[in-house]
């Protein structure tokens, strides 16, 4: 369960909330919100129905795997880029995977108050 717990703080923090907006979202209490957190109690589907409309990837929080992006789904910007990765040679790609993470990693550890949300971009 701690598992749960961790990514579903992991996709609470990626959204900027704190776990009492979070947990009214989901329709419970902050302390509620904190036990699902920590491992103490397991969400429930109804929960994790209205936390999902709100942009969490509910499936990343119960397995781990994140839920694949369609190509239908990308930006004109996406687009671009990955269009420019793919004409890239073998190690650049490779650098510019390990950038890409390291720059995403770095974000996270800022916590939500580090991190612009997409209406600041």
């Amino acid at each position: 369960m701690s598992g749960i717990g961790s990514r579903l703080r992991q996709e609470r923090e990626r959204l900027g909330l704190s776990q009492k907006a979070f947990g009214e979202i989901g329709g419970v209490e902050a302390n509620a919100q904190g036990k699902y957190e920590s491992g103490d109690r397991a969400p429930k589907a109804d929960y994790l129905s209205r936390v999902a409309e709100r942009g969490v990837d509910v499936l990343y929080v119960l397995t781990g795997n994140r839920t694949p992006m369609l190509v239908d789904n990308l930006s004109s910007n996406e687009v671009k880029v990955l269009g420019s990765y793919r004409t890239l040679r073998k190690a650049d790609q490779e650098a510019i995977s390990q950038l890409t993470t390291t720059l995403a990693e770095a974000i996270a550890s800022y916590g939500p108050k580090g991190r612009r949300g997409p209406q600041d971009r």
